[in-house]
């Protein structure tokens, strides 16, 4: 009877062993199939994304507001007007707003300052949708591109930079919502997928967070959209359960300070082609 019983439990052994090899092996071919989908479409002549690239550019050179003035003017860390670079470098410290604000706050920022534009309306439309045109997500995917195949280049050296850096890195690990979930319950630990995607490690400074960051802003297959980096920190924290963080909010700039942080001398290969 001792015998037959180490018999079963050597076959259950067999089989969990057996059954587990395969759903790794169908895990590495369904990323395999992905990275090679992600090739396929990995053309910037094939990518719709560039079409925002160039309503971006006509965007920022609109006279609008009560001024009747262009966005040309506004400074995003370079100078006024430059472009170039200036999105690897964001979020920063802004002296003349005496914060530091990401691409979005900063845009935000200037077309009330400089442009004295109701920013109501670009709030309202901040992500695309059927029918609904978004002037944020232009701007967005124009100004990245100036930074095509720059490093990122987190800024450090305000103390108020250093801060939300920090704060950042609090709100990453801050369990909350429905699910008691924090950003590192999926992207603190290595090897963690969701159905066959793959979840980058964003906890560790280095090649995952460089990937993942400087993939952003992308263009969504499967929404016939550009999304930014908002549109994916408003979309994770609505699958945590919690509440949607007001658009340019700190909350957001803190985590891409951190985040970006993590992904310092990354290549921005943007806007890239997504799923």
């Amino acid at each position: 009877m001792r015998i037959k019983s180490g018999w079963i439990a050597g076959a259950l052994a067999l089989a969990v062993g057996l059954a587990g090899a395969s759903a790794r092996a169908q895990q590495d071919e369904g990323e395999k199939e992905i990275e090679r989908y992600r090739a396929m479409i990995n053309d910037p002549m094939a990518n719709p994304g560039y079409l925002a690239v160039d309503r971006g550019e006509q965007l920022w050179a609109t006279k609008r507001g009560e001024k009747n003035v262009s966005l040309e003017t506004c400074d995003l860390g370079q100078g006024a007007g430059k472009l170039e670079g200036a999105y690897a470098k964001l979020p920063r410290y802004f002296a003349d707003a005496d914060k530091v604000m990401d691409l979005e706050q900063r845009l935000l920022w200037c077309m009330q300052k400089i442009q004295g534009l109701d920013t109501a309306d670009v709030i309202k439309r901040r992500f695309s949708g059927p029918g609904r045109a978004s002037d944020m997500e232009d701007l967005v995917a124009y100004i990245a591109n100036k930074s095509m195949n720059m490093k990122i280049d987190p800024q450090l050296s305000h103390p108020k930079e250093k801060e939300m850096a920090a704060l950042g890195e609090a709100v990453f690990h801050m369990r909350g919502g429905q699910y008691d979930y924090s950003c590192s319950s999926c992207h603190g630990e290595a090897g963690k997928r969701i159905r066959l995607q793959g979840l980058p490690d964003l906890a560790v400074a280095g090649k995952d967070a460089q990937a993942a960051l400087g993939s952003w802003p992308t263009y969504r297959v499967s929404q016939s959209a550009l999304r930014t980096m908002q549109h994916r920190m408003w979309d994770c924290f609505r699958q945590q359960r919690l509440a949607e963080p007001a658009y340019g909010s700190d909350l957001v700039t803190a985590l891409l300070a951190y985040l970006n942080k993590q992904a310092a001398g990354g290549e921005l290969v943007v806007p890239s082609i997504k799923r």
